[in-house]
């Protein structure tokens, strides 16, 4: 973890929280509600800057992971009830109309969800957006163990993933395993498979989810190991493997899995040397290796050539930044399936403070910072509107019982669901905080 890392995460941090606060704040301000404090960050014990302006305390606390405004006469996470035990007075949350709570309530996610609009539109207008199309990568993919067990196969074309155009490399790894469906193209018809939750599992467990399927390239050999069997054998730096002992392998993933099947044994390479087919017998090692690495510059020039970059008009980007924000919601709400699923035990990869701090790149790039703020954004709206007392989603549910029953929720239940909620809220805390410190010690990240 380094300062830049650790600077990038405070600086959003209190960018969201400043904003999604300044939502509460603002229409309680309007409403003429009492606002006893606006912090950024949590204050247990002591503060480590305030200054009192009018009715209300603005300070900044020392535990970085998140902020508050409290309303006089709400039953929030401080669980101060000895002002709630006196009549309600006119400057009191409780004391206003239901319409009014709601919109104060529902302030924070809004501001939430319109700053990611904002950003991802600016984004797509001053950037663009650069992505790898999946339909130009003209041999298919190339699928890990896991990749296969959730119904891929090497050689396929991605065609959509839950009946929608799956066009974009990036964003297919993840969607992928949210999906309940993919469809390709193999062997020249379109299938259509359901996604296997055991490979979802396995991709989890690899830790490598981004890197379970990816391009299909030919094998160009680049450097050599000095005592490996392919220098021995006389192989050269610009030789493509083709086949092996007659079986025609002409993409890496093919060559992998008949070399794995041929440790500790001689095989016959045919191979193409300056256009001119060639043979020769190299020895294999017990691990399945020739001692070669492949030529990289083919495969980025490979790359390249699937590569495009999207620009747009301001016209253009307003809408498209809206999508994007309506892309990742989903996506969001999708990761609950994983999260909470027994089979995929995705609460393992949930990651806190510490892992989303080691994920910051240790030199600054705004274009990531920007949109990993937006992502954030979204989140933070997202798990705010859970309807858990504790969060507004609680509270919202809550006026919202009152605006169509007509009768407000009693004090008294108020107060235990606000106090079962501060316990879940902790407990999760607890374990997405002892995920990192697991992973960091197990060296995980």
């Amino acid at each position: 973890m380094t300062f830049i890392q650790l600077f990038q995460f405070i600086l959003s941090i209190s960018i969201l929280v400043i904003l999604h606060e300044l939502g509460h704040f603002i229409p309680a301000k309007l409403f003429k509600t009492k606002v006893e404090k606006f912090y950024l960050f949590f204050d247990p014990w002591f503060s480590i800057a305030k200054k009192k302006i009018g009715d209300t305390e603005y300070g900044i606390g020392w535990l970085p992971f998140g902020g508050y405004v409290k309303i006089a006469g709400m039953v929030d996470e401080s669980m101060d009830t000895e002002q709630l035990k006196k009549p309600a007075e006119p400057w009191e949350f409780r004391s206003k109309p239901a319409w009014q709570r709601l919109i104060i309530m529902m302030g924070g996610v809004t501001v939430n969800f319109f700053l990611a609009w904002i950003i991802y539109s600016s984004l797509s207008y001053f950037k663009g957006e650069t992505y790898h199309d999946n339909t130009k990568f003209e041999n298919g993919i190339s699928v890990s163990s896991a990749g296969e067990k959730m119904g891929l196969k090497n050689g396929d074309k991605i065609l959509k993933i839950d009946g929608k155009p799956a066009e974009r490399m990036e964003t297919s790894t993840i969607n992928m395993l949210f999906a309940n469906e993919v469809t390709v193209l193999r062997d020249g018809k379109e299938v259509v498979f359901p996604v296997n939750e055991d490979g979802v599992a396995d991709v989890l467990a690899e830790n490598e989810a981004k890197m379970y399927f990816s391009p299909r390239f030919t094998t160009i050999v680049d450097s050599l190991t000095p005592t490996g069997g392919a220098q021995a054998a006389g192989l050269v730096k610009g030789d493509r493997i083709t086949g092996i002992n007659g079986v025609s392998v002409p993409f890496y993933d093919q060559l992998q899995s008949q070399l794995l099947k041929s440790k500790n044994q001689d095989v016959v390479l045919q191979i193409q040397r300056n256009n001119a087919p060639s043979e020769v017998t190299v020895k294999v090692d017990g691990n399945g290796k020739l001692g070669f690495t492949r030529d990289f510059e083919v495969v980025k020039d490979q790359l390249d050539h699937a590569k495009v970059t999207k620009s747009y008009s301001i016209g253009e980007a307003i809408p498209r930044g809206l999508t994007r924000t309506i892309d990742v919601l989903t996506m969001q709400i999708k990761q609950f399936k994983i999260v909470f699923n027994t089979k995929t035990q995705g609460y393992k990869k949930v990651s806190g403070p510490i892992g989303i701090i080691k994920q910051m790149p240790e030199t600054i790039n705004w274009e990531f910072f920007w949109s990993f703020t937006a992502m954030f954004s979204v989140w933070l709206a997202f798990l705010n509107l859970i309807p858990i007392p504790g969060l507004d989603g609680g509270h919202v549910v809550f006026t919202l019982w009152e605006m169509i029953t007509g009768k407000p929720v009693p004090q008294k239940v108020l107060e235990n669901a606000q106090m079962i909620g501060v316990i879940f809220l902790l407990g999760l805390m607890i374990l997405i905080f002892g995920n990192d410190i697991v992973k960091w010690i197990t060296g995980k990240f």
